[in-house]
């Protein structure tokens, strides 16, 4: 079948006003930009990157859906380009792109499809599922050659538009946190889903950038502590064909077709530009409250997916030069990510457009640093994860990239994809391994006790190497993928029946465990253990050296039911439930999250930025860390080869490493933590001197036994027992010796 078979003759316009010609313009900066020009003619001047296309249409859009195309004629260095005058921010565009059709190559133009600028600030509607969206035809009767068979019915009624947006520079009263690596506490959460249920946030709010930057909202984070939200991802997306077949939504947003445009489906102001400005005022309120905003972004596919995937944007402007085509067989795509794409950053426009939006959610929007999703995909060479990869190399040397945050999720589907612990300086990672270790003890699957060891003092097996810190390890029990904190102690196996998948989808590598009912129950002795187990997981997560990243709503109990998948559920299922703080067992929950996370700050030795040596500061003197058995004796080598349940950690305040911007030594209370994943009691044996005097006092600080937090009134003496009841965690603080 010829590959250029028409189902439709040629592509009609929509009409729309009469305009004049576009002048030149320029072929820099890409995108729509709004400006006057030397004549003192307002206008936006428009530049798409295309290298192997044959002509390039701008779409202009009226009030009442109406098109005017105007072919740009310019073109410099494969970019093509002119300025319209009178065309005012607020205008709705798009592209219609022409070229070769040879899918057999990768080339796959067509002009019948309006397609979304890359560099877009704003978007304007949503895409529709709809196989006119398609570039091929997608049922085309012969088997295997769908692809290959160009669909030229016109796409636009289906597609969203992208906006013109005035560039309003309004930061000269913002003003950064700028928190260290080593003080931060990172808080995950969803723009919509943490406000669409706040009764403290007006109605017509929620769900909005608008909802969070709302007192009330800001109210809860301030109160927690944390210094950084990590927002799931805010670059608008599109919801996937199969979720809209099945009236369902892409929740999470991992989806992207803008990745210069805040999603408008969180704007309170509108979608012709108005998502911006809110957008803005979002991120200086929760910098007025001293709190970063990083963001969750998803560089390594896009969602226009595989062959008979929508033909959105980069597809039809030009296949080949955005998107890693298998070598052997072009036609399809290489897909290191499970969504049917991946972006090739082997090429420089690409690494120039991924960097060129990092630099503008930076520098314009005001965001303070980047967590990367399946980051590895964005470091592979031919085939490879290469960690000297261009765009890595890039974004180290970039002036406003190498300044902020940047976090890696250090992974992707592809062979040699898990790569925890191998990205460069400048990056910190999602460390999984801490989640699953600290899971597996508490739900008593004893783990290796080295591993457990490893990941409570910083994972320096993982990150010392190559002059990291310990704030390299981003430490999490729970994320948006998978169970929430009170599921982990609920459920024994997924309950995603209602993404419609069979429940087939989500992880069964759970590690959970429901302590005796699967899901929810009214028998006491179950719902005080995981109670008891949620303030273990929550007290180890603060208390463990490294970067803490607290899922919202696992504060106060939060639960989807047993959906460990909830990618697709845009309803009470994902939705934070604030009436779950009018119980006193989930206000407490959150109260201790708040006592952690000021221990944190205001203990420098719970922090530290420098790894454990083990050894003594000074001759005599008691090491910057030590662990001990029930027995209160240090532990041997044959001890961390001994599968245990109960152990001890001894941080101590006198002999840290680091040194305050005078230069001289940090000295702290010291810290002793122990932790009982065991069902039975223990009778803890205090450590004696060197890491404590005969006349020292330790004083519980905590104790997740206890129905309310201990206030440190009762004091303990070294070598004295105390009794660690079963699957419990005590701390205790003591003065260090002079």
């Amino acid at each position: 079948m010829a590959s250029g078979q028409e189902l439709e003759a040629g592509v009609r316009s929509h009409g729309g006003p009469a305009a004049e010609p576009p002048w030149p313009g320029s072929w820099q900066p890409l995108g729509a930009r709004f400006r006057t020009d030397a004549r003192g003619r307002q206008g936006t001047n428009f530049a798409l990157w295309a290298a192997g296309a044959e002509a390039v249409d701008l779409c202009l859009f009226d009030e009442d859906g109406g098109e005017t195309r105007h072919r740009l004629t310019e073109q410099d260095f494969q970019t093509w380009h002119g300025f319209l005058p009178g065309v005012l921010p607020g205008t709705r565009y798009g592209f219609r792109v022409h070229g070769r059709w040879d899918p057999w190559t990768g080339a796959r133009w067509n002009p019948a499809k309006l397609l979304l600028d890359p560099y877009a600030r704003a978007v304007d509607g949503c895409y529709t599922a709809h196989d006119a969206v398609c570039a091929a035809v997608r049922n085309w009767p012969e088997a295997g050659v769908a692809d290959t068979v160009r669909d030229n019915r016109d796409s636009a009624r289906y597609v969203p538009r992208s906006v013109v947006v005035h560039d309003d520079d309004d930061w000269y009263d913002d003003q950064r946190p700028k928190t260290p690596w080593a003080e931060t506490v990172l808080y995950e959460l969803h723009v919509r889903g943490f406000t669409m249920r706040h009764p403290g946030v007006p109605p017509e709010l929620r769900g909005t950038y608008a909802g969070l930057a709302h007192p009330a909202a800001v109210e809860h984070l301030t109160g927690l502590g944390v210094t950084a939200v990590e927002l799931l991802p805010v670059h608008q997306y599109a919801s996937e064909d199969h979720l809209q077949s099945r009236g369902l939504a892409n929740y999470w947003g991992y989806n992207t077709v803008g990745y210069f445009a805040p999603h408008a489906g969180y704007s309170a102001s509108g979608s012709r530009g108005g998502q911006v400005g809110e957008f803005k005022r979002m991120v200086r309120a929760l910098h007025a409250a001293g709190i970063e905003v990083v963001l969750d972004v998803v560089y390594n596919h896009t969602a226009e997916a595989g062959e008979l995937g929508p033909s959105l944007s980069l597809r039809g402007i030009d296949n080949a030069g955005y998107y890693r085509l298998p070598l052997n067989r072009p036609r399809g795509y290489a897909d290191y990510t499970g969504c049917g794409n991946t972006l090739d950053t082997r090429r420089p426009q690409v690494v120039r457009l991924i960097t060129d939006s990092l630099r503008y959610w930076v520098t314009e929007m005001g965001v303070d640093g980047f967590r990367f999703d399946l980051a590895a995909a964005l470091a592979r060479g031919s085939d490879a994860v290469d960690m000297d990869h261009p765009f890595l190399a890039a974004v180290s040397q970039d002036p406003v990239l190498s300044r902020v945050k940047l976090i890696a999720e250090p992974w992707d589907v592809g062979a040699g994809g898990y790569r925890v612990g191998g990205f460069p300086p400048l990056w910190a990672e999602w460390n999984d391994k801490y989640r699953d270790t600290v899971r597996d003890f508490w739900r008593g699957a004893r783990p290796d006790v080295r591993e457990l060891g490893y990941r409570l003092s910083g994972s320096s097996d993982l990150y010392q190497r190559g002059g990291r810190r310990p704030y390299a390890s981003v430490n999490f029990v729970t994320a948006h993928d998978g169970f929430t904190l009170r599921d982990l102690v609920s459920y024994d196996r997924k309950h995603n029946e209602a993404n419609g998948e069979a429940n087939r989808d989500g992880t069964d590598d759970n590690r959970s465990w429901n302590h005796g009912a699967e899901g929810e129950t009214a028998d006491p002795a179950v719902n005080a253990l995981r109670l008891r187990q949620l303030r273990n997981l929550m007290a180890t997560l603060l208390l463990s050296t490294g970067v803490p990243m607290i899922t919202a709503g696992d504060e106060f109990g939060r639960t989807q039911g047993g959906n460990n998948n909830a990618y697709c559920q845009d309803n009470e299922v994902s939705w934070l439930d604030w009436s779950l703080l009018a119980d006193r067992r989930w206000a407490g929950l959150r109260d201790l999250t708040a006592l952690l996370v000021r221990l944190r700050r205001a203990h420098p030795v719970l922090r530290q930025r420098a790894f454990f040596s083990g050894r003594a500061a000074t001759p005599g003197g008691q090491p910057d860390l030590a662990w001990f058995t029930p027995r209160g004796k240090e532990m041997t080598e044959a001890d961390w080869f001994a599968p245990t349940a109960c152990l001890g950690m001894l941080l101590s305040g006198s002999a840290m490493s680091e040194r305050d911007q005078y230069g001289r030594p940090l000295r702290d209370d010291s810290f002793l933590l122990l932790l009982n994943a065991g069902p039975g009691p223990v009778a803890f044996t205090l450590p004696g001197e060197p890491w404590a005097a005969p006349d020292a006092a330790y004083r519980t600080i905590l104790d997740t036994a206890a129905e309310e937090t201990g206030n440190g009134s009762h004091a303990h003496r070294p070598q004295d027992a105390v009794t660690l009841l079963g699957r419990s965690l005590r701390l205790l603080r003591t003065p260090a010796p002079e």
